[in-house]
């Protein structure tokens, strides 16, 4: 599988990657087995990016990850974390006492002396601003804790912010064709700047695979449930911030954009990796058969400018002006 340069961070990432928030929870149940198998099916695929977190499933989806790469030393996987949201959102928690805190734990489930990349999780605004944060960071680094460090963000506000720090490595934003303004915003500055993009919830929280209709039921515990107006979380973390009947209506019409031998899935997947200054893409996976059908996106032929075109098109019609203004 292609790889692709991470810049300030040094190595290099699978364009396709695994995120695994869904080995940990608030998507339904995964068992242990069907965990394993995904992990499996991504590495044999070519995949060489895990994206975890400390709080997905309290710790559950980064021992999930130390327990497999433990059993397959013969793999190179750079494992990204994150930390930050084991406390009350404020930013006066976001001091380097918790940083070491976060980082014991995660090092100790991950079962490494160092991490590859940690990232601030969503932090809240001002936090990006803090010199102090990036300070502490620094000191992670060169107490030899990690190996760089980089943010998950909500905003291109707060990606840009990131960026202008020079030792940020990676910025993590939601990048789908459902979402857009990253495209104009983000990704030529973070490019110029030799700042990795890792573009998440790139099926809009499963929109873009077009199995879903209005009547569409999910599980208590997911949070396509229980966060579709932000009520746990950031609203855009959840169908991208798209209301889900109107989200439904324009991945029907997605789906029909998707060209011989690809899945309206694929369709989005491709449509990310085709975007200048995107390092890597992190779609999850319930089963090894999706893991697999994410990692062959890698060897599909590129979008033509008609169907990029009339993504576009969609894009403006239907969805721009429920998620600019606030993302």
């Amino acid at each position: 599988m292609e790889e692709r340069d991470f810049g300030r961070l040094g190595q290099h990432a699978s364009v396709i990657g695994l995120g695994t928030w869904q080995l940990g929870a608030d998507w339904g149940d995964v068992d242990d087995k069907d965990a394993h198998e995904v992990l499996e099916a991504a590495a044999e695929s070519g995949v060489t990016f895990f994206d975890t977190a400390d709080v997905y499933g309290d710790g559950r989806s980064e021992q999930t990850i130390a327990a497999f790469l433990l059993g397959r030393p013969d793999l190179h996987v750079l494992v990204a974390t994150k930390m930050g949201r084991r406390l009350d959102q404020i930013p006066e928690n976001y001091v380097l006492d918790n940083f070491r805190a976060w980082n014991d734990r995660s090092r100790r489930y991950l079962g490494v002396d160092r991490i590859d990349l940690v990232q601030l999780h969503c932090p809240p605004t001002p936090v990006y601003s803090s010199d102090a944060v990036y300070d502490a960071l620094d000191t992670l680094v060169e107490e030899g804790r990690i190996a760089a460090y980089g943010v998950s963000v909500e905003t291109c506000d707060e990606a840009l912010t990131a960026i202008a720090h020079p030792n940020v490595a990676s910025v993590q934003i939601i990048l789908n064709p459902f979402r857009m303004k990253p495209l104009r915003e983000v990704l030529p500055v973070a490019q110029e700047a030799g700042v990795g993009i890792i573009a998440r919830v790139p099926l809009a929280s499963g929109l873009l695979s077009g199995k879903y209709t209005k009547d569409t039921v999910f599980a208590a515990n997911d949070h396509r449930s229980y966060n579709r107006h932000g009520e746990a979380f950031d609203q855009g973390e959840t169908f991208s911030g798209v209301d889900f009947a109107t989200g439904v209506e324009a991945a029907a019409e997605f789906a029909a954009l998707a060209p011989e031998g690809f899945t309206p899935a694929q369709l989005a997947l491709a449509w990310i990796v085709q975007q200048p200054g995107v390092t890597t893409v992190i779609p999850g996976a319930r089963s090894a058969y999706q893991a697999r059908a994410n990692a062959a996106v890698a060897k599909l032929p590129p979008l033509s400018q008609e169907t990029l075109n009339a993504i576009q098109d969609l894009y403006d019609r239907r969805i721009k002006e429920q998620v600019e203004n606030r993302w």
